[in-house]
């Protein structure tokens, strides 16, 4: 696959890249080397490879989500926490309207 001065003229076109001749001339034989580079990637042997999403195996992080009983640390007090507010709808801190 070749990619021609109208090709690149026509890709600039539709990426709305203003570009003179000079500017088209110089891309062609970068689009045609990137062209040929991916062609020989194809050439490679990938049979007894497998598929991956990433170059380096990435492995998240997780932990159990549970609330943690201590009020010291901060759980397991919302009633506490709920008491002293001034509103406390269905478990959580009742705002006045703000917005109408």
């Amino acid at each position: 696959m070749s990619v021609t001065h109208e090709t690149v003229a026509k890709i600039a076109n539709l990426a709305r890249i203003r570009m003179d001749d000079a500017e088209i001339a110089k891309l062609v034989p970068e689009f045609n080397n990137i062209l040929a580079w991916v062609e020989q990637l194809g050439e490679v042997d990938t049979s007894g490879v497998e598929p991956m999403t990433a170059v380096i195996e990435n492995h998240l992080r997780l932990r159990d989500d549970v609330i943690d009983a201590d009020p010291l640390t901060g759980g397991g007090v919302r009633d506490a926490v709920l008491a002293n507010a001034p509103a406390a709808e269905h478990g959580f801190f009742g705002v006045p309207k703000v917005i109408e």
